[in-house]
């Protein structure tokens, strides 16, 4: 049975990645999934927090917002350094998820910004701010290299994100905003190329699931990611 959009239970909305999408930042990308269009952009400090100061190491870390005109109704701004818990929660989702895949000694005491701003929503931010976070770190990597600031190009196992769920009984792969404002079973999961599992994020909204039906949505995620990071490959390399 088809989903409202047409697609069948297995496939990903329409995805597309544009790199480099801001001139000032060292690297940038903006991802559309679906509906759903997320900016993001790398920036470098030369500095570290000061539970790092004289580690030789640096920082990944993420700020996520949601642009007033991203939703239906205009979503207010989050000012003055005071964010809601769930803005929060997805900052710490991302830093977490990018400095996975990194040795953060070899980066230097210094910190990299991902900004995250979702420009319109229509389901799955948060995966789709991952997946195009990890786009703009690799051109930020790639750009302090050529500046002469990395001793050696950053090798970084492909990443990216994707959310999955059951909805009227059937397991979705990627979830537009209709559907998982219905789903029974909501599941957000961030792995890498080779499966290793980052992240896994789920709830059930009605009633409890179980192992049988976790390990099908696992699955379901594991297709869409590698499809996604075949996409990141795609731009990466042009």
């Amino acid at each position: 049975m088809p989903r409202a959009d047409g697609r069948l239970n297995d496939s990903l909305r329409k995805v597309q990645i544009i790199p480099s999408y801001l001139k000032y930042a060292k690297g940038s990308a903006l991802i559309s999934i679906g509906d759903t269009r997320v900016i993001c952009a790398a920036s470098v400090e030369e500095k570290v927090p000061s539970f790092l100061k004289g580690s030789e190491q640096g920082w990944i870390t993420a700020e996520y917002s949601m642009l007033p005109g991203s939703t239906l109704e205009r979503t207010l701004r989050e000012t003055g350094g005071r964010v809601s818990g769930r803005t929060y929660e997805i900052q710490r989702l991302i830093g977490r998820s990018l400095r996975s895949i990194v040795n953060l000694e070899h980066l230097g005491e210094r910190t990299i910004w991902l900004d995250c701003d979702v420009l319109q929503a229509d389901g799955g931010t948060r995966t789709a701010a991952i997946t195009g976070a990890y786009v703009a770190l690799v051109k930020a990597l790639d750009r302090l290299k050529k500046e002469g600031r990395l001793k050696e190009r950053l090798s970084l196992e492909p990443l990216a994100a994707v959310s999955v769920g059951l909805v009227g009984g059937r397991e979705l792969l990627d979830l537009s905003y209709l559907e998982d404002s219905q789903a029974e079973v909501d599941m957000n999961l961030v792995m890498t190329e080779s499966g290793k599992i980052v992240e896994i994020q789920g709830s059930a909204e009605r009633k409890p699931f179980d192992k049988e039906q976790m390990d099908k949505l696992i699955s379901l995620a594991q297709k869409g990611i590698l499809v996604l990071i075949e996409k990141q490959k795609e731009v990466l390399t042009k």
